[in-house]
């Protein structure tokens, strides 16, 4: 796979409370990747930015809502999320500002 694909294929960490339990307890961290990936690109993308081994990945794809803007309805982007196992005794850090 070619090197620049894989870079754009992960949009940004979530971190949240329940990402960051999932972090402690199952050695998880969860992100939000492009509508298109499947997993095994996911898992290349991830060993190759953050130089990890990668024991498992599970996606799911939210539904944007359908929210009131003005006088009129809209729709958010629907957003696609991929939870990584990743061995244990490694890590993944993410700088907060």
């Amino acid at each position: 796979m070619n090197q620049e694909f894989l870079l754009q294929l992960i949009t940004a960490p979530v971190v949240t409370e329940k990402s960051s339990l999932a972090a402690e307890n199952n050695n998880q961290y969860v992100f939000k990747v492009n509508n298109t990936a499947n997993k095994a690109e996911i898992k290349a993308a991830v060993e190759k930015l953050f130089d990890v081994n990668v024991e498992s990945v599970k996606t799911l794809n939210v539904k944007g809502k359908v929210k009131r803007f003005g006088k009129g309805f809209g729709k958010r982007s629907d957003v696609k999320k991929a939870y990584v196992r990743i061995k244990s005794g490694q890590e993944i850090e993410f700088i907060s500002a």
